[in-house]
């Protein structure tokens, strides 16, 4: 019997981050103001919204990449010191080894885990390979295959090393749409099946409605959650890249753009404020 998954998996407790100035009178940079919020065991959270507003950052305090400068974040319970083998991270850069075969890269993802003998590690490292589809590219090196299949290698190379939680900084914002919208098709039959706890950063609106689960809408820079959208409310449980055409996944991404516009002319009235300061 399946195991219930746990509410408030990942609980994020009043989050501010502000960089510290690299000039001596310069002033600290607030990119996170109070931010708060809980994501259940499975769940598909994307964070939304303008270029630097934050976004990235907090997911970094997420995996204990960063540093908060106020608040705190707990992972299954347990506080987030700094990054781990908990924490599994995709990034939009490709990070494959390249001296590896896609078998070999994948197979890495097992390299620290303790809890699989040898013989464990590879029929992981295999399920992870037709998983992700690239099971014809076992022995391929990964230069020699596509930015798409890379992506799919990092992400099962990921999965192997079995993190509580994915963190995917904008994953496919390098790649073409057609690979784009393949992988996130990808993404989703993934998801389906390993109900692996996901936090994913993108600033693309349609990519944020076909994925999420719940999306957490950010303003600029402070990052403060300006809406939280059940993405089930709008479209209902069947979603996905197929959905695109349906009336309802039209108007959902029209409110997003709608308050991506709003967030944007609110950021080019604070500048020109800002401005008006200085002179």
């Amino acid at each position: 019997m399946a195991e219930t998954p746990k509410s408030n998996f990942v609980d994020l407790r009043n989050i501010s981050k502000a960089f510290e100035p690299h000039e001596p009178n310069g002033r600290p940079i607030s990119v996170i103001d109070d931010v708060s919020m809980q994501v259940d065991e499975g769940e598909f959270i994307v964070y939304l919204g303008p270029s630097g507003c934050g976004k990235t950052t907090l997911m970094r305090i997420v995996g204990g990449l960063e540093i908060a400068s106020a608040g705190e974040v707990f992972l299954a319970g347990e506080r987030v010191v700094g990054p781990d083998r908990k924490k599994g991270m995709v990034f939009q850069a490709y990070t494959s080894f390249p001296w590896l075969s896609v078998f070999e890269n994948i197979r890495f993802g097992t390299r620290y885990r303790n809890d699989v003998n040898a013989a464990q590690k590879k029929e992981i490292a295999q399920h992870y390979l037709k998983l992700v589809g690239l099971g014809e590219f076992s022995d391929y090196y990964v230069n020699r295959i596509s930015g798409g299949m890379r992506q799919r290698v990092a992400i099962a190379r990921t999965l192997a090393a079995a993190p509580d939680i994915l963190l995917m900084d904008e994953p496919f914002g390098a790649l073409d749409a057609q690979t784009r919208e393949f992988l996130q098709s990808q993404l989703l039959e993934i998801n389906r099946e390993e109900r692996k706890t996901t936090i994913f950063v993108t600033h693309d609106v349609e990519e944020a409605v076909v994925l999420a689960d719940r999306i957490f809408m950010f303003s600029t820079r402070p990052a403060t959650v300006i809406e939280e959208i059940k993405v089930a409310d709008h479209l209902g449980e069947a979603r996905g890249v197929e959905g695109k055409t349906a009336e309802a996944f039209f108007h959902l991404c029209n409110h997003v753009r709608d308050l991506m516009r709003q967030e944007a002319i609110r950021t080019e009235s604070l500048a020109q404020q800002e401005l008006m300061k200085q002179n």
